[in-house]
C-alpha cells in the first residue's frame, strides 16, 4: 500500500506541473500583464507609466520564463513563472492586489467553509444513503414510484431557489436563524443552521436517485441471489452484502466532493455571506484578482489529487479484498 501510494504521488507531481503550466499560459501569455494593467486601471487611467507602475508594484515587470540580464540562478528565478507559479508548489502564493498575503487569507476562510462543507457533506451522505436503500428495500412499490417522482422533482429545481426560498421562508417571515452573516466561536452555529440545512436538501434529489440506481444493480447480482438461497434475512442482506457492495462506486463519487469541503461553495457562501474560500474566490473573479484566482485553481487541483488517492485508500477499507499492485 505504502509503494502504491509512492507511486501515484509521483505520478501526481507531473499532473500540477501541467495544471500550473496551462494555468500560467491563460493568465500571462493569453491575458498578459499588461491586459491585466488596463482592466485594473479602467480606461480612464491608462497610460504607458501607469501600466509599467502597475506591473512594477506587483512584480509582473520581469520576463516570464528568462531573465538573461539577472545572470546566474537569477536567470530562472527572477521571472514571472517562478515567483508567481513554482513558489505555490512551496505553499507561497505571493500578496493578492490588496497587498494581503494570501497564503493566510485561505487559512483564515478555510475553517468558515469547512465549518459548512463537513455538515453539509456528512449529513447528506447519512440522509441520501438511507432515502436510497429505503427506496431500495421497498422497489417496485408506491413508496418507491412517489420517492423517485419526488427526487426527480427536487432535481428539476435550481439551487437558487432552494438559497433564496429558505432565506425568505425560514429567516424573514419564520424568523428561526439569521437571514445571512457570520459569528465568531460558538455564535456561528445559528448562521451555519440555514446554509447547511439548504445544502442538504438541495442535494437530496440527485444523490438519492443515484445511490438508488447503484443499490438496484446490485439486487440483481448472483451474491444477492446466493445469500437469499441461504435463508438470510432481506434486511440482513442489504445492509450486510449489498450496501458494503455497493460503497465502492459510491466512494468514486464522493471523490468529487472533497475539494469543496476546502474550497467552499461559490453560490451558498456568496448568498449567505460567509467569510470563506468561495466568497474569497468570487470576489477575486468580480475585483479581477487573478493572484488569489490563480492560487485557488492551483490548490483545487492538488485536493483533487489527493482526493482520488484517498479514495483509492478507502477500497480496501470498505472490502479488504481489494490489493493494489
Amino acid at each position: 500500500m505504502l509503494a502504491y501510494i509512492f507511486r501515484r504521488l509521483l505520478y501526481a507531481l507531473p499532473i500540477l506541473i501541467g495544471v500550473n503550466l496551462i494555468t500560467f499560459a491563460l493568465f500571462f501569455i493569453v491575458n498578459t500583464p499588461d491586459d491585466m494593467a488596463r482592466m485594473q486601471l479602467g480606461v480612464k487611467r491608462v497610460t504607458p507609466e501607469a501600466i509599467e507602475k502597475w506591473k512594477a508594484d506587483r512584480g509582473y515587470d520581469k520576463p516570464l520564463f528568462v531573465n538573461a540580464a539577472a545572470g546566474g540562478v537569477g536567470t530562472l528565478t527572477e521571472t514571472i513563472f517562478f515567483e508567481k507559479s513554482v513558489r505555490m508548489f512551496v505553499g507561497d502564493f505571493g500578496r493578492a492586489d490588496d497587498g494581503r498575503d494570501i497564503a493566510r487569507e485561505i487559512k483564515a476562510r478555510m475553517w468558515p467553509s469547512l465549518a459548512i462543507a463537513l455538515p453539509t457533506f456528512i449529513l447528506g451522505m447519512f440522509v441520501t444513503v438511507s432515502l436510497a436503500l429505503l427506496l431500495a428495500f421497498f422497489r417496485a412499490t408506491a413508496l418507491d414510484f412517489w420517492g423517485v417522482v419526488l427526487c426527480v422533482a427536487l432535481m428539476s429545481i435550481s439551487g437558487l431557489f432552494y438559497i433564496i426560498g429558505g432565506q425568505y421562508l425560514i429567516a424573514k417571515v419564520w424568523k428561526l436563524v439569521p437571514i445571512s452573516g457570520f459569528g465568531d466561536g460558538l455564535d456561528a452555529w445559528r448562521f451555519l443552521i440555514l446554509p447547511v440545512f439548504i445544502g442538504v436538501v438541495s442535494g437530496i434529489g440527485s444523490s438519492t436517485r443515484w445511490y438508488r440506481t447503484i443499490f438496484l444493480e446490485e439486487v440483481s447480482k448472483d451474491y444477492v441471489r446466493t445469500a437469499r438461497a441461504k435463508g438470510l434475512a432481506e434486511t440482513v442482506v442489504f445492509f450486510r452484502h449489498i450496501l458494503r457492495n455497493a460503497m465502492i462506486p459510491i466512494l468514486t463519487g464522493v471523490v468529487v466532493v472533497i475539494p469543496l469541503l476546502f474550497m467552499g461553495s461559490l453560490l451558498t457562501e456568496s448568498f449567505f455571506g460567509i467569510p470563506g474560500l468561495g466568497s474569497y474566490t468570487i470576489d477575486a473573479i468580480n475585483a479581477q484578482d487573478f493572484a488569489v484566482v490563480r492560487s485557488m485553481v492551483f490548490i483545487g487541483s492538488v485536493l483533487y489529487i489527493v482526493g482520488l488517492i484517498l479514495t483509492d485508500i478507502s477500497y480496501t477499507l470498505v472490502d479488504p479484498r481489494i490489493r493494489f499492485s
